[in-house]
């Protein structure tokens, strides 16, 4: 462990000292371009603070949070292991508090948000696999190697003393770290009065210790009642750029709105008929799709690890174990604090400068809210399986797999919301509203970069909707949607993605995002308009207890 730290350790000292100015003459002249460069990325990022009404909550509920932020934070120190290495060890070595700053954001010397580009003069770029696997390992001999193991979502591969590959179970790579976690979710469950989020915490807090988290997945997808409720350990492979088998472990603490539930519960009933629906063959859809989800709104609380790294979240959908998800389906949450303050302080912005005045009208925080929801209620349709049946979509795609997931649960999640507006169950936004307010936010998120999933999944569907003719651009940069023609666009890019991952295409998936993932000239010259005019690419948060008013 921590064997990307010391390969930067030399790295940064170097870039310390020569931007520190504690060995330079004339130093405030040398600092004033670092500072420029470093301040202008910060504010790249708009600092929203993590509340809500605490008042829902009982006195037991709110003496449990700080044992839950205990533990998010130790699960933020097993990520910065998993990414970079000790994490003070790492940090200590910048002097610079604006550049300290930015890698504290980027959990590491590479810039999430822009290709992953180190922002630290003379580092190398950020290794595929990060620290979950060797660095002189190559793919052919991981590959070559036989280990039942190797493959899981929660091992570790090192090289032992006889230089020979061997895999690590997260629970032995991160002892101190897990144990002290599955403690504090045990006091948490002893608080708990909420019997299905006791059980929930009881068995995630077994989980920790053993790295076998189908019981504590069941037992999340079976809490109905809880009003506190949070996701932590190992989730999302997106960290893993090698091979997208290993999860990076996230932390995050919410608090629902039962309000704004209550208008939800009826979707995920709509699912084998949408699934029935889809613009593919029928092979392709073979499956059905569990109804025992459910939709729920909450706010943020708090967030550490993987779900505090690059882009912020907006909407969960877990678990991601497919026998949990075929059994019982999986679990929405619409993050509905995170999503108004991305539609006021980003997606708004954005586009007034870059939508077309006639349809600016349609962008609406309500459409934004249905096509977030959608796109996390669209990974429950498609396949899970390959149309072989021998492999899981996500072994077949490998690497490959979270782009194109991310892009089939984002227009078919516009495809659910504007059938479902068709159908007269979604009311006070028009399909129109979902075409524009999708196109904005498609603006929006192509700024993540060619290092986010979401990121790569944008741009193909941008340069298919392109191709397509779902949008004009004019001469001014404005984007205006063809209405009679994205319709066609959403089904005909639905049913490539579909295929993909049906057919377990790895090798026309890889190819397909080499060519199509890329933002051309003109897209690269609006979204340089956007920085020009300082609108934010993403959020960061004020979070604490604090921040909660709970110290």
């Amino acid at each position: 462990m921590g064997h990307v730290f010391t390969k930067l350790s030399s790295a940064l000292i170097l870039f310390t000292i020569l931007f520190s100015g504690c060995s330079m003459k004339n130093n405030k002249s040398a600092m004033n371009p670092q500072d420029s460069i470093m301040k202008a990325k910060i504010s790249e990022f708009a600092l929203v603070r993590l509340t809500t009404d605490l008042n829902t909550l009982t006195a037991k509920e709110k003496e449990m949070i700080p044992l839950l932020v205990e533990a998010a934070d130790i699960i933020d120190a097993i990520y910065w292991k998993q990414t970079i290495g000790d994490k003070q060890a790492f940090l200590d070595t910048i002097a610079d508090s604006l550049v300290r700053r930015f890698a504290e954001i980027n959990y590491g010397p590479w810039e999430r948000l822009n290709g992953n580009k180190p922002f630290v003069k003379g580092l190398d770029e950020r290794p595929a696999g990060v620290n979950f696997y060797p660095k002189d390992m190559t793919k052919e001999e991981f590959e070559k190697w036989n280990d039942k193991n190797k493959e899981s979502q929660y091992t570790i591969i090192v090289r032992g003393a006889d230089k020979a590959l061997k895999s690590v179970w997260y629970h032995e790579a991160y002892k101190e770290e897990t144990e002290k976690a599955a403690s504090l979710l045990e006091k948490a469950a002893r608080l708990a009065e909420d019997p299905g989020l006791k059980k929930y915490l009881e068995l995630r807090s077994k989980a920790l210790l053993t790295d076998d988290y189908f019981a504590s997945d069941m037992a999340w997808m079976d809490m109905k009642t809880n009003t506190i409720d949070i996701v932590i350990g190992p989730i999302e492979n997106y960290e893993d750029g090698l091979f997208g088998y290993k999860t990076a472990f996230e932390g995050a603490i919410l608090v629902k709105d039962k309000n704004w539930s209550k208008k939800l519960e009826k979707f995920a009933a709509f699912l084998p008929e949408l699934q029935s629906e889809l613009p593919v063959d029928a092979k392709y859809k073979k499956e059905k799709p569990g109804t025992d989800s459910d939709l729920n709104a909450y706010d943020l609380l708090y967030v550490s690890g993987s779900s505090n790294a690059g882009s912020k979240t907006i909407a969960i959908n877990l678990p991601n174990d497919e026998k949990v998800q075929l059994k019982k389906g999986s679990r929405r949450l619409q993050l509905k604090n995170a999503m108004k303050a991305k539609f006021d302080n980003i997606l708004m912005p954005i586009a007034t400068m870059l939508i077309d005045s006639v349809q600016r009208a349609n962008v609406k925080f309500d459409a934004f809210f249905s096509n977030v929801m959608f796109h996390e209620v669209a990974h429950g349709l498609g396949l899970k399986n390959t149309i072989n049946g021998k492999v899981n979509v996500r072994e077949a795609l490998k690497e490959q797999y979270s782009a194109f997931e991310e892009a089939k649960a984002d227009i078919l999640g516009l495809f659910m919301a504007t059938r479902l507006i068709a159908k007269g169950e979604i009311q006070g936004i028009t399909v129109e509203d979902c075409y524009v307010t999708y196109m904005a936010s498609l603006l929006r998120s192509v700024r993540f970069g060619a290092a986010s999933a979401h990121g790569k999944a944008n741009m193909m569907c941008l340069n298919f909707f392109e191709e397509n003719g779902a949008f004009q651009r004019d001469a001014k940069g404005c984007y205006k949607v063809d209405f009679n023609k994205i319709k066609t666009a959403i089904d005909a890019w639905a049913s490539k993605i579909l295929i993909f991952e049906g057919d377990g295409n790895y090798e026309g998936a890889k190819a397909y995002l080499a060519k199509n993932g890329k933002v051309n000239e003109k897209l690269a010259s609006d979204l340089s308009r956007l920085s020009s005019a300082n609108i934010p690419v993403d959020i960061i948060y004020e979070q604490g207890l604090t921040t909660m008013g709970l110290k």
